[in-house]
């Protein structure tokens, strides 16, 4: 299984960014697909992930109301639509995947395929 991210960059403060995340070697009908972002001396933290079988989004309290994750089924590919951005945004974003029918959404030990990371990089 690989997960190929893309769609970072460098944005100013305000501005926003789409992320692609597409799977292949499997088809995943069942578990999550999440993003998460790392930054240097930080452990990797949870934004936002999604369940393949019903669509069933969940927010880290930071991103809520700016960032956006969704799926398309057919294509395999999970987005996150990041608004707004600030400063405080810049990190490494990692997709990552699994499916499992127990897990925790928010625990990247829980997830089983990762994504090499693309940088977002917002200025003030």
């Amino acid at each position: 299984v690989q997960l190929q991210a893309s769609g970072g960059g460098l944005v100013q403060s305000g501005d926003f960014l789409t992320l692609s995340c597409a799977a292949s070697g499997r088809t995943f009908r069942s578990g999550v697909m999440g993003w998460f972002r790392q930054t240097p001396g930080k452990e990797r933290e949870f934004v936002a992930g999604i369940t393949w079988i019903n669509g069933r989004s969940h927010y880290a309290e930071f991103v809520k109301d700016r960032f956006t994750i969704s799926r398309d089924y057919a294509k395999n590919t999970v987005y996150l639509q990041a608004n707004s951005l600030e400063p405080e945004d810049t990190a490494v974003y990692y997709c990552a995947a699994h499916s499992r029918t127990v897990y925790n959404i928010y625990t990247p030990n829980d997830y089983d395929y990762w994504g090499q990371g693309t940088q977002v990089t917002v200025s003030s």
